[in-house]
């Protein structure tokens, strides 16, 4: 196998002051320094309102509370040729409950993953062991830094033997040397040097420790206790520097000013060695037991200091056969005691130092490389846990996922005499932004689909009220639909938008088609004939689309309407046009438009769906083309479905904006996947329908589920950083319409009787197209309809109401 290229870092870096920063910096120095071929880009985390000069290692950078960056580290990684990551695991440089925003990154990443643990829990919180649960389960190998780690992560979190490697903290490869010459340097000479190192915060003990000051300077008067470190920055940020007030005043009540010298300093790594180098004894009195590794503690005994500590973990092991010494936590007397007999016993103290740099020759950041090398060797085999999707259930070794029952609890409190209300505030309709002809189309379309289903029905009142609706918005005048409306039934303009009279003749033209209540097909039949000629006045694509769709549904309950087949080749022929002439574009812009806005899938969909039912395959393959293309800039890196943003929205020529996410963008590309199955046959548009419904349950960027299975309600979307809390109709709509056409497919395409081989549309045309990958990426087994047969052609020649952010 060819040695490795490319290694990736993440965790925080130098500048920024912290333990996780300076031990990423040395383990990536030490890694690039054994293996000078490899390349090593850092991928650094900073903090809310940090801003660091990072040196040029580091290549990209998160910010810890926005969920965006974490999505691009992972799109960053991946299209980088990367073929390992190593990421140092802190739950607290991390954004996010327990630090979950970084299951975000390393659910999307392609390449294998060796995590080292900074932080292992006996007692997690629910949401700590989540979170790291996710983390192992998404690593290859998973590094500790001393054997309690092992220990607790198999007891705890199940982790094979074989998976853990434990690898001590790195240290410099300093020599063994007196303290004399340092002591000199840094203005201590002829003192006894005691040292504690490293950000101050209460967590500490440093209050212990002047406690016994008194004592120790009772038995050895030349005493000094050098506090060395900067306050740690959340500390300062939170609370200024009032613990190290504190610790100031502490010394001042104990009368020991002249003992106990603070540095409020974070010092390069030569200054460190020099204050390590002239203490006598080092200490560190932390409280809490639960601390898997000290980097202070690991570079005191490398250099072959000898040291007292509290018997926290890393310690208990490090120290252990008579390589340091052990006092209880918080015990003042005991810590003066020990450290005492040290400074007055120079055979004893020398002997220990001794014995701790022999057992610390195999801890240099040389050696640590070395093994570190060999874990990114050994878990380049390792495969990342794959996805199966079957057609009625989603698999994976994660997570499962089987397609709700339909339930329209939550769509029915929307609904009232008036018809149904647009938005809501969390579950609550909001009447305060009363109706739109948008959202009652989508309505009726939602009726058409369930009667035409079978599965369930909506109460007839409720289907009367859409349809009396979409009659009140009918204007005369202006031969127009209304598409605003106040709670109190007052219309707010003459007219509505080109798109919501496009979306209404889909509504007629499919109630013309599936309603049960003849009289009711009767007038949406009239209403649509009526309402159709302006659309040859439109310029907008989606209400061509829009238009094109509900003729699909009309013309095939209205034979012989010449004028609605006219229309309907003009407007496919308009759309075919547009898609062509941006294609012959130098910029390798192969869409409709120069931007990317809502509803996109459905300009494909209505040409593929008019290319089946009128035979024409110039516009089936234009839909393909254009589906293909949306598709695949839809698809994360790790297969799941991402919707363009509507931060994207009026971006030319751009690529799309991750967030927001809103429901209407997976409704409308699961619709097109499923008319171009059954155009072409082929198994990349099931499992791309697929993977965009997946999208509600939960297989996105935020790994959130956005539906309540219970009530069928449905989240307005996905921001960077949350799941919107408000359930207005659009998105409840979206999920509905969603859920019963991906029922529907999969039963059609279940049916137990023999399928013949799909016919492929025409022959390719010779302009350049995007590859035929699955956008989904995933392994499905849906039988594909067969195709209609389709002849060569014979051819004739934005508005968006706003998302309400109340209650989000």
């Amino acid at each position: 196998m060819k040695p490795l290229r490319r290694v990736a870092f993440i965790g925080n870096y130098l500048p920024r002051r912290c333990g996780i920063a300076t031990f990423t910096y040395d383990l990536h120095s030490a890694v690039t320094k054994e293996r000078p071929d490899l390349e090593t880009p850092v991928v650094a985390m900073t903090d809310p309102g940090g801003t660091y000069e990072f040196p040029q290692a580091v290549r990209f950078q998160i910010r810890d509370d926005m969920m965006v960056d974490y999505v691009d580290a992972a799109e960053f990684l991946n299209t980088a040729g990367i073929e390992v990551v190593s990421l140092q695991h802190e739950y607290g440089i991390f954004g996010g409950d327990a630090g979950g925003n970084i299951t975000g990154l390393v659910s999307r990443l392609a390449m294998p993953i060796v995590t080292t643990l900074h932080t292992v829990l006996a007692l997690p919180t629910p949401a700590q062991r989540a979170v790291l649960d996710h983390v192992i389960e998404a690593s290859a190998k998973i590094i500790v830094m001393a054997e309690k780690g092992r220990e607790i992560l198999r007891a705890v979190h199940g982790v094979p033997a074989d998976k853990i490697d434990v690898i001590p903290h790195g240290i410099p490869d300093a020599p063994f040397l007196d303290t004399h010459h340092a002591k000199a340097k840094l203005g201590f000479a002829g003192k006894a040097v005691i040292l504690t190192f490293g950000l101050l915060s209460p967590s500490k003990g440093i209050e212990t420790m002047l406690d016994a000051m008194p004592g120790i300077i009772e038995s050895c008067p030349s005493a000094v206790y050098v506090i060395l470190g900067a306050t740690h920055p959340n500390l300062v940020r939170d609370h200024g520097e009032a613990y190290r007030q504190s610790l100031m005043a502490r010394v001042r009540e104990l009368g020991i000013e002249d003992h106990v010298v603070f540095f409020n300093q974070f010092v390069e790594q030569s200054t460190l060695l020099e204050f390590i180098s002239m203490c006598d004894v080092y200490v560190t009195p932390y409280l809490n037991e639960a601390q898997m590794t000290s980097g202070t503690l690991a570079y005191s005994f490398g250099l072959g200091k000898a040291v007292v500590s509290t018997p926290y973990w890393h310690a208990q092991e490090l120290l252990g056969d008579g390589r340091g010494v052990l006092v209880p936590f918080g015990d003042a007397k005991a810590m003066g005691t020990e450290i005492s007999g040290l400074l007055t016993n120079d055979v004893r103290r020398h002997a220990m130092r001794k014995r701790a740099y022999a057992a610390s020759r195999s801890m240099t950041w040389a050696e640590t490389a070395k093994r570190y090398n060999l874990n990114f060797g050994a878990a380049r085999g390792y495969s990342r846990p794959a996805i199966l999707l079957s057609s009625d259930r989603i698999v994976s070794e994660r997570s499962q996922h089987e397609i709700p029952d339909i339930k329209i609890g939550h769509f029915l409190s929307l609904c009232d005499s008036t018809g149904m209300l647009q938005h809501a505030v969390h579950t609550v309709a909001d009447r305060a932004h009363g109706y739109c002809v948008d959202d009652n189309a989508r309505a009726l379309l939602l009726s058409s689909a369930l009667a035409h289903v079978g599965d369930v029905q909506l109460p007839e009142l409720i289907t009367a009220r859409f349809a009396a609706f979409i009659q009140h918005a009918w204007n005369p005048d202006t031969c127009r639909f209304r598409n605003f409306m106040s709670f109190d039934r007052r219309w707010l303009e003459d007219m509505g938008s080109e798109d919501s009279h496009g979306r209404t003749l889909w509504a007629l033209g499919e109630c013309a088609r599936n309603n049960t209540d003849l009289p009711r097909k009767k007038w949406a039949t009239a209403l649509f004939k009526t309402a159709l000629p302006i659309v040859e006045s439109f310029s907008s694509p989606r209400a061509w689309a829009f238009s094109l769709l509900g003729l699909d549904a009309y013309c095939a309950s209205v034979a012989g309407d010449v004028s609605a087949e006219r229309m309907r080749r003009q407007l496919a022929d308009r759309l075919t046009s547009m898609l062509e002439a941006a294609e012959n574009e130098p910029d390798g812009w192969p869409w409709f438009e120069r931007v990317l806005a809502y509803d996109n899938a459905r300009l494909p969909q209505a040409l593929i769906q008019t290319g089946i039912a009128i035979q024409t395959s110039s516009y089936v393959e234009a839909g393909l083309r254009s589906l293909r293309w949306l598709m695949a800039i839809q698809k994360a890196s790790s297969g799941h479905f991402r919707p363009v943003g509507s931060d994207s929205f009026g971006r030319v020529h751009q690529t799309p904006e991750p967030f927001d996410q809103q429901p209407v963008e997976a409704a409308a590309s699961i619709s097109a996947c499923i008319a171009a199955a059954r155009a072409d046959g082929s198994s990349e548009w099931p499992i791309a329908a697929m993977c965009a419904f997946n999208w509600f349950l939960g297989e996105n960027d935020l790994r959130k589920s956005l539906i309540d299975p219970d009530t069928g309600g449905c989240s307005d979307g996905l921001h960077p950083d949350r799941a919107n809390e408000n359930r207005g109709a659009e998105s409840a709509l979206s999920y509905l319409l969603a859920l019963v056409e991906i029922r529907e497919f999969n039963r059609t395409a279940m049916m137990d009787r023999p399928r013949p081989t799909p016919k492929l549309v025409s022959s390719p045309v010779s302009r350049q197209t995007p590859s035929r990958t699955s956008p989904g990426g995933h392994v499905v087994s849906i039988t594909i309809p067969e195709p209609p047969e389709l002849a060569s052609p014979s051819r004739s020649g934005t508005s968006r109401r706003p998302a309400i952010q109340a209650g989000d």
